[in-house]
């Protein structure tokens, strides 16, 4: 077994952060019809021929373990030497995510732990984020003399209230939810009572307490965040305000973005170009799949995707397909157990072969695009029950569908209501099933990944089920049980097949950040532009800054 090496592009300047975009171009078109792949159509159309006969022969006989470690490049050394090549030359050029040493990027930095009053509400990821994250901005902050910081898509305020109540900056808190302004405002009330009792007991009494300014709104232009900076701001929601960037009065923003969704993250670096105002920039982007692009219903500036010139002019296109991809963590694939693993490949598969069904037995709603996707809250605890027949023998620590996919792809969770169903997606309706995490030594092998193959009763409870999402009754001639004979015996290789795409994953993200970078190193000498793991990719998949901070003034 073998990983691949450090990755061998530099991206400090913008003719090395194009050599690396140009590389990446290269590697990527020979394989779009893998990532463009919809694998809901996985029997349909058969898509496990496209693939290296070769390749596919010897992933159907490996262990789950193993699969799972491709998205991380790791290969086996008895595979074939094409498919090592292929992963390996792949990992070769994607983005490291090991967290940086941030003291030594940035030594005035100040990071400690918080308090048990802030983290109020945090689990481990976000309290981790939010520690490293408003140290981070602490430090462009002062660093750049800025005398506000803008928290865009702030959600419940936790980076926001970090930034006014522990490092002492003027913090504008905007997001599109009335609910999580509300939120915001009635925590940042109770940490005030805190802080307040803690300053009448020392020396600092008499010092006013510095609490976030809430924003409701959604931010629709560049101008948009200016504005409302520059804008005497109340509790209430605020219309969309209308103002230029070239305002005369004078003042020093940093924007800060924790997982700013889709073109949010664009617009935030965007506006720092256009606004003389905004000093520096700090974001963290995600929701990869929720991006604009040029040529797929939009056209014109404010596409979120492509931004730079260089990407522009190489003239590739991703689609949704590979931005959905996009979001997929090879560090949480690799943390995988076995069993979810396994148990993931089979709802694929299933989902797979009742797209069969729909197809054969309801062709006209398979013009509609049918997703039978997330269902809410309430369907996912009644997932957690153990189904006897199942093919998995599971015993303890259920953990649902939605779970499992949040922990693949490392999805943003406070807006999870926001993105659209896809059926490509791990987050598959299965009401009678659950799944559950065994002990990392139960390791699932090639016996075990083939039991599922036979699992009929399941995929039957799963097809009427996916009708009832779609509103359909079951026709007397719909033979669900012919359609699983037929799909059955190639079943197992929708694992590998998967494992495979997934491998490009993180180089197609490692190409959105890259198209950002450059556009900011396209914008010349004045701006300072570096991009950096910030977070344990393992605790934060999405890990990946943007800094950038003018040197001069514009």
């Amino acid at each position: 077994m073998s990983s691949n090496g450090c990755c061998k592009y530099s991206c400090e300047t913008a003719s090395e952060t194009l050599e690396w975009i140009n590389a990446i171009v290269d590697f990527i078109r020979p394989y779009s019809f893998l990532t463009d792949a919809h694998v809901v159509n996985f029997f349909k159309d058969r898509m496990w021929e496209a693939i290296d006969k070769e390749w596919m022969d010897c992933l159907r006989k490996e262990a789950v373990e193993n699969l799972l470690q491709i998205p991380g490049g790791v290969v086996q050394d008895h595979w074939p030497a094409s498919l090592k090549k292929f992963i390996v030359t792949l990992g070769s050029l994607v983005l490291p995510r090991q967290q940086q040493d941030l003291q030594t990027v940035l030594p005035g930095m100040n990071m400690t732990s918080l308090n048990s009053v802030l983290s109020t509400g945090m689990n481990w990821k976000k309290k981790h984020e939010v520690e490293v994250l408003s140290a981070v901005v602490d430090s462009i902050a002062n660093s750049v003399g800025a005398n506000a910081i803008i928290d865009v898509g702030s959600g419940q305020g936790y980076l926001a209230q970090v930034l006014s109540f522990h490092y002492q900056h003027a913090v504008v808190a905007i997001d599109a939810c009335s609910h999580h302004g509300r939120v915001t405002d009635a925590r940042a009330e109770q940490i005030k009572k805190y802080y307040a009792a803690q300053m009448r007991k020392s020396v600092s009494g008499n010092r006013s307490l510095t609490v976030p300014k809430t924003v409701t709104c959604n931010v629709m232009s560049i101008d948009m965040l200016k504005a409302l900076a520059d804008t005497p701001l109340h509790k209430d929601n605020v219309s969309l305000l209308q103002s230029s960037c070239n305002a005369d009065n004078e003042s020093s923003l940093v924007l800060a973005g924790l997982h700013a969704c889709g073109d949010l993250s664009v617009t935030m670096l965007k506006t720092f170009m256009e606004c003389k105002e905004v000093k520096a920039v700090v974001s963290v982007g995600c929701c990869y799949n929720l991006l604009s692009e040029e040529g797929f219903n939009h056209v014109g500036s404010q596409c979120g995707f492509p931004m730079s010139c260089g990407v522009i002019s190489a003239g590739i296109s991703l689609g949704k397909s590979s931005r959905d991809l996009a979001c997929q963590s090879a560090e949480r694939w690799k943390c995988l157990e076995n069993d979810a693993g396994l148990h993931n490949f089979e709802l694929h598969a299933f989902r797979a072969a009742f797209q069969m069904v729909l197809s054969v037995y309801y062709p006209e709603v398979m013009s509609t695009s049918p997703s039978i996707g997330r269902q809410g809250k309430a369907l996912r605890r009644r997932q957690q029950r153990v189904v006897p027949n199942s093919s998995l023998h599971h015993k303890e620590n259920k953990c649902s569908l939605s779970e499992i996919n949040s922990h693949m792809t490392g999805s943003c969770s406070h807006k999870k209501s926001t993105e659209p169903e896809t059926d490509d997606s791990f987050d598959m309706v299965l009401e009678t099933t659950s799944i559950t995490n065994e002990n990392s030594s139960n390791k699932a092998t090639k016996c075990e990944r083939s039991e599922f193959v036979g699992n009929y009763t399941l995929f039957q409870k799963y097809c009427l089920s996916g009708l009832c999402r779609l509103g359909l009754e079951p026709l007397k001639e719909t033979d669900i049980h012919g359609i699983w004979k037929q799909v059955e015996s190639f079943a197992e290789l929708i694992g590998p097949y998967w494992s495979l795409r997934a491998a490009f994953g993180p180089l197609l993200e490692t190409f959105l950040l890259l198209d950002r970078l450059l556009f900011l190193q396209e914008q010349g000498s004045s701006i300072e532009a570096v991009m950096l793991p910030i977070f344990n990719p393992a605790l934060s998949p999405r890990n990946v800054a943007i800094i950038a901070k003018k040197l001069t003034q514009m």
